[in-house]
């Protein structure tokens, strides 16, 4: 099967459109977060070897290397997100006409479902570790960038926000309170430090963009 991330634009969002549930919001949100640290990849590219700035050089070269990484990371949990649907709905699936046949498909929903909670969870870290990076660096980077900077944090908000919904609504069907409630607590400890980060850097961008300054 060819990777959701090796179709074309057009071919991604027609999968999307259509009435199959996968790929849906978790590898729309993933994507939206690899758009984000491609974008910022490219804003550090476009400011190492400048000599204005040269003081800020090493460190944004230093970031390149993560930045790439979370990238490369969130494309593979567009495939990554589907995949775990696909094996939600096939343990759905599962027969269960006997005792036997019953209990095979509680424990498999139950593995699936972990599964299809796990995946948009790191797919929201990728995207709060992007937030993460671009608020640490917008400011220092190539302000003829500054509205690529903005949007890439537009994006992995968007993208943290998605995946969280993504975690929260496969969360129900674990039986496990104790993992319910660890899950719901780390999403709400990243959405909630990637939310602030986005308000910092959008409402400090808008300004500078709206003053010229």
């Amino acid at each position: 099967m060819k990777r959701l991330v090796h179709l074309s634009l057009a071919e991604f969002t027609e999968s999307v459109a259509s009435q199959a549930p996968a790929p849906g919001g978790g590898s729309v949100a993933a994507l939206a977060g690899a758009q984000a640290a491609a974008l910022l990849a490219m804003v550090c590219r476009l400011t190492i070897g400048k000599k204005k700035y040269a003081a800020v050089e090493a460190e944004v070269l230093a970031a390149l290397p993560k930045i790439d990484d979370l990238h490369n990371e969130l494309l593979r949990l567009v495939d990554a997100d589907a995949a775990a649907y696909d094996t939600y709905a096939a343990a759905v699936a599962l027969p269960k006409e006997s005792s036997a046949q019953q209990e095979v498909r509680r424990a498999a929903i139950q593995n699936a479902a972990r599964t299809a909670a796990e995946a948009p969870l790191r797919t929201l870290a990728a995207c709060h570790a992007v937030a993460e990076a671009i608020h640490r660096l917008y400011s220092i980077v190539n302000r003829n960038c500054l509205s690529d900077s903005g949007t890439a944090m537009q994006l992995a908000l968007a993208g943290a926000g998605g995946a969280a919904m993504n975690v929260l609504i496969n969360l129900p069907q674990i039986d496990d309170p104790s993992f319910r409630q660890q899950r719901k607590e780390k999403v709400d400890s990243l959405l909630n430090e990637t939310r602030q980060w986005s308000a910092e850097v959008t409402a400090v961008i808008f300004k500078d963009l709206t003053t010229g300054s």
